[in-house]
């Protein structure tokens, strides 16, 4: 079992990518505001997110290919073909140009106090500098490694965390098993299930697991990693949930920051409480400014047909951008509100429709051979897709502003 867990990796970088600061705010929130029941929304969501990334790792190991390569040589309707590409290249590339941003902001957001050189954070101009260097080796075990460290990190933290402010069992159980909606509550779910099933990650597990297991039948191998990887991550954001809940029982209200979360542990953490919060934004931004990167340039460069994997001049341009631009706009310290507008709208319109092509692709048994998808998995991936649909649409009002 333990040679097992060594040759895991995949579905850990898949975890790191969607616990980023985004969805450690979003998990506070929902604590804070609406205690343990919500938390059956991110039980659907770890379900969901297995179904998906479960075919794309399917589709890296069995066919060798990942999800960009695989619509490129699927799709023959020219007008379907450029428009899927645009779609991927704006949605991907630019939207996590201006998300990674965020994860860089979020990754120091309790290092306020941290030296600084010409007004820039150190910190974030190390994290900066790290996650250059480890894209830049392409060196896929190097990256692998630690961005697994980083989410052991955060694992340690934040269900350390939620273990140390003994929760009541029954509450959980409850949250976990009987959903509930309160009132003025439904953004919030969708807001859950969207911080866990994300379109860039059904990019990069596919070409992680390709780089991954070059030979030979990995199946059953990575079908372990994505559910025990994305398990371990939703177990993280219920943790996150729990902690605020828990911290924030019988004062429901909205957290503005790590100073609000680490003041209500202070009583059960100490002093530590919000250096404690903040150690646990710093692993989710780290991981997450690693992972946006990368999953831009693994999809561009599939798309785009470019050889070459990592080492690809390319490659290394595209994750370049996407590392730059949220470095400076990191350092500048604005939101580029225009640019995250139009990521939410493509990002919105792009989800539903990769999961429509990934289930047309997992069922092409040309592709597959016998490992395309059954009966049972297409019916749980069109409820699937139906969520993803959802997901999109309130992306897409939500960011026009219709909702």
């Amino acid at each position: 079992m333990l040679k097992k867990l060594k040759q895991l990796g995949p579905g850990m970088i898949v975890a790191a990518a969607f616990i980023g600061p985004g969805t450690v705010t979003t998990a506070s929130m929902a604590g804070a505001g609406y205690g343990y029941t919500l938390l059956w929304a991110m039980l659907f969501s770890i379900f969901a997110t297995i179904i998906l990334q479960e075919m794309t790792a399917r589709l890296g190991t069995q066919a060798k290919m990942g999800l960009g390569e695989a619509i490129r040589k699927k799709s023959t309707n020219k007008f379907l073909k450029y428009l899927s590409f645009g779609l991927v290249i704006s949605a991907i590339v630019i939207g996590n140009a201006a998300y990674e941003s965020g994860n860089l902001a979020g990754a120091v957001l309790g290092f306020e106090n941290f030296p600084e050189v010409f007004g820039i954070n150190l910190l974030l101009i190390f994290i900066g500098i790290t996650a250059f260097i480890l894209l830049y080796l392409g060196k896929y075990k190097y990256i692998e490694r630690f961005l697994v460290l980083l989410v052991s990190v955060m694992g340690v933290v934040f269900i350390f965390a939620a273990i140390l402010l003994h929760p009541s069992i029954v509450e959980i159980l409850k949250g976990l098993f009987i959903p509930v909606i309160p009132e003025k509550a439904g953004l919030m779910v969708v807001g859950l299930i969207g911080t866990t099933v994300v379109p860039y990650n059904l990019f990069l597990h596919a070409s992680a697991s390709k780089t991954k297991w070059k030979t030979g039948d990995s199946l059953k191998l990575s079908r372990l990693d994505t559910i025990l990887s994305v398990s371990l991550g939703g177990l993280i954001t219920m943790a996150i949930m729990i902690t605020a809940a828990v911290a924030f029982e019988g004062n429901p209200q909205e957290i503005d920051g790590i100073g609000a979360l680490g003041e209500q542990l202070k009583p059960i953490l100490g002093d530590w409480s919000t250096h404690f919060i903040a150690f646990g934004f710093l692993a989710a931004g780290f991981s997450s400014s690693i992972t946006a990167p990368l999953a831009a340039a693994f999809a561009t460069s599939e798309i785009l047909d470019w050889k070459g994997g990592l080492k690809n001049i390319k490659f290394k341009m595209v994750w370049a951008f996407v590392l730059l631009t949220g470095i400076i706009v990191a350092s500048l310290g604005f939101r580029p509100t225009a640019l995250i507008l139009f990521a939410q709208v493509a990002n919105g319109l792009l989800l539903p429709i990769l999961a429509v092509y990934l289930l047309w692709i997992v069922n092409d048994k040309e592709l597959m051979g016998n490992h395309a998808n059954s009966k049972l998995i297409n019916i749980i991936g069109v409820v699937v897709i139906i969520v993803t649909l959802l997901l999109g649409l309130k992306s897409i009002f939500t960011a026009l502003g219709i909702i």
